[in-house]
C-alpha cells in the first residue's frame, strides 16, 4: 500500500524538488500540494510534475486528500502554524524547517501525540555522517572551529546543521582549548560562540546550496570532516527515508541519526 504524501510550499525550489521525488517513488503517491502563492493552479504548471492536482491554500487541502505524510520545507513562522495543524489532524510531519527553538521543540513535542514528526536540520545523508564523524572525533583533539556555508537566500545563521554539530561535539567533549584572541579588528571576526565555546562561521555565497567543514586540531596535527550537497537531489533520499518511517517513530524525533540506526 502507497503512503500518500503532501507538500507544503510546493512552489519554491525544494518544494518543487520533494515533489517530483514523491512523484518518482512507487511506494508514495503525491496527493496534495499547498502554496498560498501558487493557489489554484496545477501541479504541472507549478513544479513540471506530471500531475493534475490543483494547489491548495492551507492545510485543508491535505485533510481533503486524506494525507497520511506531510513534508514542510518554508520559513520557521509559517511551519510553526503548519505544525500545530498537522498534529490537531493527526498527520504526520517530515520537516526541512530550521531556526527552530528549543521552546518551538517543546511545543511540538507535546502537541504530537496521535501523529509523529521528524525535523531534521540536513536531509543530506552524507551531512548527517559528517556530524555523526565529528563527534566521534572530538574527544581526541583540543581545537575545533565549524564552518558552514549556504546559498544568499539563506535567512537564518548559524545553519541548523552547524548548531547541531557542535551541540554533539560539545556533548562528545568539553575539553577544548580556549580562544586566545583579546581583541577583534573588526567585530564578529571570530565568528559564533557554540556550545562548550566552539566557534561557528556563516557564509552566505551566491552559487553555493549547501556545505560544512568541521576542523579539529590537536598537536601536530588536523583533521578536516567536510560535506557538500551540490544539488537540491541530495536532500531527496534523506526525504523520502523520513516519509516512510515516520509512522514508525512515536513523538518528535531530530535528526536523521535514529532513521539510519547510527
Amino acid at each position: 500500500m502507497t503512503i500518500r504524501v503532501g507538500v507544503f510550499g510546493a512552489g519554491g525550489r525544494m518544494g518543487s524538488t520533494v515533489c517530483h521525488a514523491v512523484a518518482a517513488d512507487p511506494e508514495l503517491e503525491l496527493v496534495a500540494a499547498v502554496d498560498p502563492h501558487y493557489s489554484g493552479l496545477d501541479l504541472r504548471t507549478v513544479t513540471g510534475v506530471d500531475s493534475d492536482i490543483s494547489v491548495g491554500r492551507d492545510g485543508d487541502a491535505l485533510v481533503a486528500a486524506g494525507v497520511q505524510v506531510a513534508v514542510d520545507f518554508t520559513e520557521r513562522s509559517a511551519c510553526c502554524e503548519t505544525l500545530g495543524f498537522l498534529a490537531a489532524n493527526d498527520i504526520h510531519a517530515v520537516v526541512g524547517t530550521t531556526g527552530f527553538t528549543d521552546d518551538d521543540l517543546a511545543r511540538f513535542g507535546a502537541a504530537f501525540t496521535g501523529s509523529n514528526c521528524v525535523i531534521a536540520p540536513n536531509f543530506a545523508i552524507g551531512a548527517v555522517l559528517m556530524m555523526h564523524f565529528a563527534a566521534l572525533a572530538a574527544p581526541y583533539f583540543e581545537s575545533a572551529e565549524v564552518i558552514e556555508l549556504h546559498h544568499e537566500h539563506k535567512v537564518d545563521a548559524p545553519s541548523g546543521t552547524a548548531m547541531l554539530t557542535v551541540q554533539r561535539m560539545a556533548e562528545a567533549s568539553g575539553d577544548w582549548t580556549p580562544d586566545p584572541t583579546t581583541s577583534e579588528v573588526v567585530e564578529g571576526a571570530r565568528g559564533g560562540e557554540g556550545p562548550a565555546g566552539i566557534r561557528v562561521h556563516s557564509l552566505r555565497i551566491k552559487g553555493l546550496v549547501a556545505h560544512q567543514e568541521v576542523v579539529l586540531g590537536t598537536t601536530g596535527q588536523t583533521l578536516t570532516i567536510r560535506h557538500d550537497s551540490i544539488d537540491r537531489t541530495s536532500f531527496m533520499p534523506g526525504v523520502l527515508l523520513a516519509i516512510k518511517q515516520v509512522a514508525d517513530h512515536p513523538g518528535v524525533t531530530v535528526g536523521l541519526d535514529a532513521l539510519l540506526g547510527i
